[in-house]
């Protein structure tokens, strides 16, 4: 039998030493399912494994793709699992990691399966978002999928203002001419693992200042560097992420460089409490406290083994 260790928790909390702990103990890979890590030229803001981290285990899916290029879940679902049909040939345990809680699910799961949609379909999106913004995606989707709709105005209200979901909602809809809801909760894909779900976690105080000592780290490593040299790219989908719109927003002379660090330390600490609501609800996970002992936590794998 194949097991699939997965290390799941917020941003900050301590994933990828852990991971890297269980990698080396169990002799495999690391496959890494976080999205804002897939991109080579995010490096900094994106908090990748430092070069004697990743000389310290196997990792795979770590900045592989270009943010030109336009990468999707359902792109990473079957490349992770091929991978991980490939990587259990050699040993029947691997580690998956990361903090994208729709890409975990995706591997452990199976992703609802959507058709591909004409680029002419997205094209047009993006050029009637530009002129008529937010207000257009919300109405198209109201008309085209009103129970979708009015289930996230009382579920999940921030997704109804997030551009990049609310296309891809009136993307579906549109090319294909049904509601993106009739796509949803289809028959998963059998998974040829079993999981084993391992959460890291901190009390929030702790969470909180470890995210901003860590901004504080990028800021010293050159992140406003690193974001200036993405800034003529900036409206490119892999750059709609915490850390580099709020350092494009001071290269656009809106703010000062002080408040746009405040502002990644705030919307950090917001992102990872969207994190830890998201992984509290997957299935057969077991919590422990970052500072856990591995030896506990290696312990409870080899109960499940």
């Amino acid at each position: 039998m194949n097991y699939l260790i997965t290390i799941i928790g917020p941003t900050a909390i301590g994933k990828t030493s852990l991971s890297i702990a269980l990698a080396q103990h169990f002799g495999c890979d690391i496959v890494s399912c976080d999205s804002r890590q897939f991109f080579k030229e995010m490096r900094i803001g994106t908090a990748v494994p430092s070069e004697e981290e990743l000389a310290s285990a196997t990792h795979n899916f770590i900045q592989n793709k270009s943010i030109f290029e336009n990468y999707t879940v359902g792109d990473f679902e079957k490349e992770a699992i091929a991978k991980l049909d490939e990587l259990f040939l050699k040993n029947n345990i691997q580690i998956m990691v990361g903090g994208s809680g729709l890409y975990v699910d995706a591997i452990l799961k199976g992703f609802d399966d959507f058709p591909d949609i004409e680029n002419s379909v997205r094209e047009n999106i993006n050029a009637d978002f530009e002129h008529l913004g937010i207000d257009y995606l919300q109405n198209k989707l109201k008309e085209f999928d009103s129970e979708y709709y009015n289930i996230l105005a009382v579920e999940n209200s921030q997704t109804l203002q997030n551009p990049q979901r609310m296309k891809r909602f009136v993307e579906v809809c549109l090319g294909t001419g049904k509601p993106y809801s009739s796509f949803l909760n289809q028959k998963k894909n059998k998974r040829n693992f079993t999981p084993i779900i391992i959460g890291l976690e901190a009390e929030r105080e702790i969470m909180y200042d470890r995210i901003n000592q860590r901004v504080d780290i990028m800021i010293a490593e050159g992140l406003v560097k690193e974001a200036e040299n993405l800034f003529p790219n900036k409206e490119l989908n892999a750059l709609q992420t915490v850390g580099y719109r709020e350092l494009f927003d001071y290269f656009d002379g809106n703010v000062s460089l002080d408040f746009a660090i405040e502002e990644i330390k705030k919307n950090t600490r917001r992102f990872s409490k969207r994190q830890l609501t998201w992984f509290k609800r997957t299935e057969n996970a077991v919590w422990f406290d970052y500072l856990s002992d591995r030896a506990k936590i290696i312990e409870h794998i080899n109960s499940l083994l």
